[in-house]
């Protein structure tokens, strides 16, 4: 799913209404946190990738094909370990871009 079904997605079906329970908002904001934190981690292994590719491999653990698959998966791993662990800000302005297009929608 790319960026802008993501955010469709949270956009929902239009603003909170007043009298809604406090507990349904703030699912929102933690799925809007969630998804926010999940961009930003594809952002960071997207960015760490080409640092990773031009490592060559170790002939001690093989190498092959599938150490160039457990590569990525790990550049995945630490996207997620980074974005999880307070990572570059990105993901604060996604989280505050979704909420304001839940707010503006009819």
């Amino acid at each position: 799913m790319g960026p802008k079904q993501i955010v469709a997605e949270l956009a929902g079906p239009g603003p909170h209404a007043i009298g809604q329970a406090a507990g349904s908002r703030s699912a929102d904001l933690e799925k809007a946190h969630r998804t926010a934190e999940e961009f930003e981690a594809l952002f960071l292994a997207q960015m760490l990738a080409p640092i990773f590719e031009q490592l060559g491999t170790d002939p001690l653990f093989g190498g092959g094909p599938g150490e160039e698959v457990y590569r990525s998966m790990m550049v995945q791993e630490y996207g997620k370990a980074i974005a999880r662990s307070g990572g570059v800000g990105i993901a604060d302005a996604v989280q505050r871009e979704i909420l304001r297009l839940q707010e503006s929608q009819p």
